[in-house]
């Protein structure tokens, strides 16, 4: 994976980005519209990651296992945002504390697409 602007390349026009509602990189596909600019990026439509929450060790490595609720059933999570123009806004449905805000991409750290 290539580091190109705040964004990362990968295999068959993959691009990936740093999610700060998640702490953790989305990926869009070759499908996705793209602006071209690597340092303030616009995706077109919307992204949509869906899933359930994940338990991470002290190092933010997922350890294999899921959150659950008392029921013992999953805790879907939900990241939807637009990302245009370098920033990211984040929808009403997103599932972590960033839901209805905006805020400024930021570039991948090193090791945490790995």
């Amino acid at each position: 994976m290539g580091a190109r602007g705040i964004l990362r390349t990968g295999e068959g026009g993959r691009l990936f980005f740093w999610c700060p509602g998640c702490a953790e990189v989305h990926v869009v596909g070759p499908s996705w519209g793209f602006n071209g600019d690597y340092d303030r990026p616009t995706f077109t439509p919307s992204v949509l990651v869906t899933g359930h929450k994940i338990v991470k060790d002290d190092n933010g490595k997922w350890t294999g296992d899921w959150e659950r609720d008392a029921a013992g059933n999953l805790i879907p999570e939900v990241c939807h945002s637009f990302v245009r123009d370098g920033q990211i806004q984040f929808l009403g449905d997103c599932t972590h504390a960033l839901a209805g805000q905006t805020v400024k991409l930021s570039a991948i750290e090193t090791g945490a697409a790995d």
